[in-house]
């Protein structure tokens, strides 16, 4: 079977990332996080007062930082790396998660990250989730996911995840969190979140994750073999 490159996009918290990483594993592809490259961007600009609406800030900010991936075998999946810094954790905190798509929504921050991610895309044979990924980062990727989810479901998944980490957190502030994030993603002038035109949707709302890991393992499977 030829490898391919296969994107998920979609909003908030409807489970791409734990399906592209599923994916990754069954078809023993690479796993990259998009998201989590602008979350590393947003701690680096937290952590030295860079103001994200400055862009001569950003664009000095920018050629400071080195963004990787790294294996890890506990979890089975690839950890953030900010400058050899292993900041998986701190990149899900919730105040990264109240600005990052204020800075993902820049357009050098966004040209930065697109140079990145089309670079480790070139063997192929990865799987990448984000908003962008099919319309901007991979046009030619030959398959293409657009997850979606009732919003209900998304805040509900979203708010047992953060409790775990945060107990001390609301449904409310999650709820508003998403929604913001939502008109960001969507209304941002550079790479705004949409559905490409030969994505195929995938609802999970009612979905099982390995329900949803059989629908596009037959997916892939099809277009591996084409």
């Amino acid at each position: 079977m030829k490898k391919i490159i296969i994107t998920l996009d979609g909003f908030s918290s409807c489970g791409k990332s734990t399906l592209a990483k599923q994916l990754a594993r069954k078809l023993n592809y690479v796993f990259i996080d998009s998201g989590a490259m602008y979350r590393a961007i947003t701690l680096y600009f937290m952590r030295n007062h860079i103001n994200w609406n400055n862009n001569d800030e950003v664009q000095v900010a920018l050629k400071d930082i080195n963004l990787d991936f790294d294996y890890n075998d506990l979890t089975g999946s690839s950890d953030m790396l900010l400058n050899d810094e292993n900041v998986e954790l701190l990149i899900r905190d919730m105040l990264v998660s109240e600005h990052v798509s204020e800075v993902a929504a820049n357009q050098y921050v966004r040209e930065f990250g697109v140079a990145q991610q089309q670079k480790l895309g070139t063997r192929k044979g990865i799987v990448m989730d984000g908003r962008d990924i099919g319309t901007t980062v991979f046009p030619n990727a030959e398959l293409k996911i657009f997850v979606t989810a009732d919003p209900a479901v998304r805040v509900e998944r979203r708010f047992k995840e953060m409790f775990e980490k945060n107990p001390q957190i609301t449904i409310e502030e999650v709820k508003d969190n998403l929604e913001m994030r939502d008109y960001l993603d969507s209304n941002r002038e550079f790479s705004p979140l949409k559905k490409a035109e030969d994505a195929i949707v995938l609802d999970n709302s009612n979905l099982t994750r390995e329900e949803q890991l059989n629908i596009a393992l037959e997916w892939a499977n099809q277009k591996m073999v084409g």
